[in-house]
């Protein structure tokens, strides 16, 4: 049996609530995959794989589905805390070829810097894939620069949640890309 997903989509959330489970759930129902059975997979964006918006994808969601995703989740119940969960996304320019996801879930970090850093992840090993040269010592900004010049590289982005801890609750966060049939 082959499965290769010809769809993605992707969603966040954040939830908050006493309960550590009940906080994962709430930033579930936020990004609207609560009623899936989600299996959590590893980071490639399959060739030819069309994104969907949010509200495409989960129309083609049953409830109880078995629900392939890349998940970045973190929690928290220190108050102030911040925390944040970011997909980093890497496309080819041939579409033909495989790209790459990434999960970052940082404590500290604002949702730029955990988006940035994702997505940097994300871009630097589709990079490494096609053999684009670069000084990895660079900063982002420059090496995005080179990895979109080289043509090999058509995009890049990111999807990030990020929240701070209050007292009393757990906070809890997630960024995911759901793969679809």
């Amino acid at each position: 049996m082959s499965f290769v997903p010809e769809k993605v989509f992707f969603t966040k959330g954040v939830g908050k609530h006493k309960e550590y489970l009940s906080s994962f759930e709430l930033a579930l129902r936020d990004a609207k995959i609560e009623k899936c059975n989600l299996v959590t997979v590893s980071s490639i964006f399959p060739p030819k794989c069309k994104r969907l918006n949010v509200e495409e994808g989960l129309k083609l969601l049953s409830p109880g589905e078995i629900t392939f995703a890349v998940m970045a989740r973190n929690s928290t119940n220190e108050h102030g805390r911040l925390i944040a969960s970011s997909i980093g996304v890497a496309l080819p320019a041939d579409q033909s070829l495989y790209g790459y996801l990434s999960e970052h879930h940082p404590y500290g970090q604002t949702s730029e810097q955990s988006g940035e850093y994702a997505e940097d992840l994300a871009a630097t090993m589709l990079a490494t894939t096609l053999g684009i040269e670069f000084d990895p010592n660079k900063d982002w900004d420059e090496r995005e620069g080179i990895y979109k010049m080289s043509g090999k590289i058509i995009n890049s982005f990111n999807i990030t949640q990020s929240a701070e801890g209050e007292n009393g609750l757990w906070t809890t966060v997630i960024a995911c890309a759901v793969l679809l049939p």
